[in-house]
């Protein structure tokens, strides 16, 4: 019988072996989140088109290309999220969370949806884990994100991987540097992609970040908008990169990035490897300091980055760096009988309340079976439980890498004297 269907092109399954590398990063993620004072959020995976095209951008490849949009049973235009941030910033304003104090520091891990064509580190399902915070203008604050976004790829154990930082400055900056840029690529627009004929006007700090390689070339030689930037705009790069001094992260500035979605105001960055080709930038961000106004609030300065944890996953694995399965069998109890089979689910429960991954058969297989499925599971340890054991109460637990037998008994103490055996193993294999 044929499949009914499979999975829609541009998104992936993670499958049960494979969730404890996605578990690793994402509990390493969430540790720093939290050490830095961050803590979770979490928004629905649909919001009101208008949110995205307010906050996004009009201009942006997203919102005039890459949008699942769809109109409501009554009527409604509604889109699956193509980022994150747009929807933290809708709650921050919806549930007044400001009034508990500022800045307002926000984590999520969320997936997100796009319409582009599938590749390597590029779905049209894909997760990131984001970090947002609001209110604050402080360059501590741009230094803080950087530093904990580091961390967390230190943590990880992540290698060639340089951070590239630029100020794209503020609006009145913004407005000289791009009446430049259309000046400078003005001469050449007849040699422009069709797309950026048209952000020549309507957005043309866009075409910096063109991946057309003769437009490319082109902006190797266009004005910088560092040197474009006001007083304020530019003292605030200055000490943004004295706080990284401070902290010993090490940087590139890089005046060409300017990030892909309009809400960016000064501080922008990317942390960027050769590690997985074309698709090398694992973490970007920056601030954002008229998002909320934008969406309808008072001025609040804000600023944030996204990770994508398929990139991430992708580098760990070009990287060769072996995540733990801490998700391993301690304890297989393969039983002959209805009586052992009563008496391993006891046992069971008191190794699992020990914090300890206990098995036993469900499905009815022989013992041969059984034993050779706790192989396969790669159970650490087995014990066979029949009615022998139950009459003298006790049974011989198996270290299945040396085959070293202890013998237990089977009363109130199993599960402690067991996960004290266990424990006791392992360090001495890490020894």
């Amino acid at each position: 019988m044929a499949l009914i269907t499979k999975k829609i092109k541009g998104t992936e399954d993670v499958l049960p072996k494979q969730s404890y590398r996605w578990q690793f990063v994402e509990n390493i993620m969430r540790e720093e989140a939290r050490s830095y004072g961050f803590k979770e959020i979490r928004t629905p995976v649909f919001e009101h088109t208008e949110l995205f095209a307010r906050g996004v951008g009009q201009t942006t490849d997203v919102v005039q290309k890459e949008m699942y949009t769809f109109d409501t049973k009554g009527g409604e235009s509604v889109t699956l999220r193509p980022e994150g941030t747009a929807g933290a910033a809708r709650a921050v304003l919806e549930h007044a969370l400001e009034n508990e104090g500022l800045p307002i520091k926000a984590s999520y891990f969320v997936s997100c949806y796009r319409y582009e064509k599938p590749q390597a580190g590029r779905l049209r399902e894909f997760h990131q884990f984001g970090i947002e915070e609001y209110g604050t203008q402080s360059p501590a604050a741009d230094a803080e994100i950087i530093c904990l976004a580091q961390s967390v790829l230190d943590r990880l154990g992540l290698s060639q991987v340089h951070l590239e930082i630029n100020s794209i400055g503020c609006p009145a900056c913004r407005a000289k540097y791009n009446q430049a840029l259309r000046e400078y690529f003005g001469q050449y627009k007849d040699k422009l992609c069709n797309t950026c004929q048209t952000r020549l006007e309507k957005n043309p700090m866009r075409l910096l970040d063109c991946k057309s390689p003769e437009d490319h070339k082109l902006a190797e030689g266009a004005p910088k908008i560092t040197d474009y930037l006001c007083e304020e705009c530019e003292n605030h790069f200055a000490e943004v990169r004295k706080y990284l001094d401070a902290a010993g992260v090490e940087y590139i500035v890089n005046p060409s990035i300017v990030r892909g979605l309009d809400y960016y105001t000064k501080t922008v960055f990317e942390f960027i490897t050769d590690s997985i080709g074309a698709q090398g930038t694992v973490c970007g961000g920056g601030r954002y300091d008229g998002l909320i106004e934008e969406l309808g609030g008072k001025h609040m300065p804000s600023l944030g980055f996204a990770m994508g944890l398929e990139r991430v996953l992708m580098v760990m694995d070009a990287q060769g760096i072996e995540i733990p399965d801490t998700d391993k069998t301690a304890l297989y109890i393969a039983t002959m009988g209805d009586a052992a089979k009563v008496k391993a689910f006891t046992l069971l429960r008191n190794v699992r309340q020990c914090g300890l991954i206990a098995e036993t058969d469900v499905v009815g297989r022989g013992l041969r079976a059984q034993m050779k499925y706790a192989d396969k599971i790669g159970a650490q340890y087995s014990m066979v439980l029949g009615d022998n054991e139950i009459e003298t109460n006790t049974a011989k637990v198996k270290n299945m890498e040396t085959g070293a037998q202890t013998e237990l008994a089977l009363d109130e103490s199993f599960a402690d004297k067991f996960a004290v055996l266990q424990l006791a193993d392992d360090q001495s294999f890490e020894i």
